[in-house]
């Protein structure tokens, strides 16, 4: 090593000394922050960036403008569109370390967790889902959902997440499948509710005063739970409170994305970045890889498949033709159709993938095959012609 490698080595050591002294932080992590898209002025995510980077954390902003701030790096892009293909540039390319971002189309398996402050006592609570699709039946989706939010949990430093099943329609079978679960040996530790009768099934009591942990619930009532809990001062066209709608858990997901809204507000924004930043520092990946390795061994697929309703009629195999990069969405097709969908296209030689959007389930397909694609959907009845 050269002398002067050898100062830069020492100058580094000296840096990252004073950043702990600074912050409190012996881990830096970096997250990449689409900038466009919002609903609310660019300025107001750069605010954000900038409360985020005076916590210590290194934010790479995609937008249209160049920031000149500690802590902070710009990436000058046209759109949204070539907004989005950057943050996945930085992501593949181990540049950022997370992302977050307004939209992204998770496939069928991925939800979000997201985090809020409850009222009653100011406790932080995860709530299990709140964007994407964990799976095309609602128990499994719920049970899936216990899972990803106990996964989320534990990487932000809590040891043995309580859970709670909202009190919705499927939450009795589920917690009769997370029970056989535990019996296979995977740790499950559920709370009980604060009203007489107790139980693992959640009241709304229990949403206001934060009884668990991780409160379980299908994606569409987490979206509703967490507008209310980050908007609720605001009349709902600001969201002022909270860390957004949280990343997106997934056994095949190996990039961390976090969503916030276009309602986001700067401090949700932060909050995201902030939450993101736990994630990276917990070692969220590798939390992640161990949970699932556990539920195989607690033969979680076995028991899942035992809940699943038998179909009518048994689909023709299909194979899968060469995979291409998808980047174009077909909306659309029903939920309970998007797998037959995908197989549709599959039998006329397209690659396609399920995913889910911002507005409901989409197609994903390769840019070149959109059109061709489009007239399969539309023939089978899939989609309007």
């Amino acid at each position: 090593m050269s002398g002067k490698e050898t100062k830069q080595l020492i100058a580094d050591v000296f840096q990252e000394l004073a950043d702990t002294l600074e912050t409190g932080r012996s881990v830096s992590s970096t997250v990449a922050l689409t900038a466009l898209g919002s609903e609310h002025a660019e300025a107001e995510l750069i605010a954000a960036a900038k409360n985020a980077a005076d916590k210590g954390i290194s934010v790479k902003v995609i937008g249209t403008q160049e920031i000149d701030y500690s802590g902070i790096e710009s990436y000058l892009v046209a759109d949204a569109d070539e907004g989005h293909k950057k943050l996945e540039e930085l992501l593949t390319e181990g540049i950022a370390d997370a992302g977050v971002t307004m939209h992204y189309p998770f496939p069928i398996g991925v939800s979000t967790v997201g985090r809020v402050i409850t009222p009653g006592k100011g406790k932080q609570m995860y709530l299990a889902t709140t964007t994407g699709t964990s799976a095309l039946t609602r128990v499994e989706a719920l049970v899936l959902n216990a899972l990803y939010g106990i996964i989320t949990a534990k990487a932000c430093g809590i040891a043995e997440p309580t859970i709670g099943l909202l009190n919705i329609d499927g939450a009795r079978q589920a917690e009769l499948l997370l029970k056989r679960l535990a019996e296979n040996r995977y740790s499950i530790h559920f709370a009980s509710s604060n009203r007489s009768d107790g139980g693992a099934v959640m009241r709304g009591n229990d949403v206001l005063a934060g009884t668990c942990d991780v409160m379980v619930m299908d994606s569409l009532t987490g979206n509703i739970l967490q507008k209310i809990f980050s908007s609720f001062t605001t009349g709902g066209n600001y969201e002022s409170l909270g860390f957004g709608y949280g990343p997106g858990i997934g056994e095949g997901m190996d990039k961390l994305i976090m969503i916030v809204s276009r309602a986001s507000g700067a401090p949700v924004v932060s909050g995201a970045i902030e939450f993101a930043d736990e994630l990276v520092r917990g070692n969220f990946k590798q939390i992640q890889a161990a949970e699932f390795a556990k539920l195989k061994q607690a033969s979680l697929d076995d028991l899942l498949k035992e809940f699943q309703p038998q179909k009518e009629k048994i689909q023709e195999e299909v194979v899968q033709p060469e995979k291409e990069v998808v980047t174009e969405e077909i909306h659309g097709v029903e939920i309970l159709d998007l797998e037959d969908a995908v197989q549709q296209l599959w039998k006329h030689g397209i690659y396609a993938e399920s995913g889910m959007g911002c507005t409901g389930p989409v197609v994903m397909i390769a840019e070149k095959r959109l059109s061709e694609a489009k007239a399969h959907l539309a023939d089978a009845g899939y989609i309007e012609g």
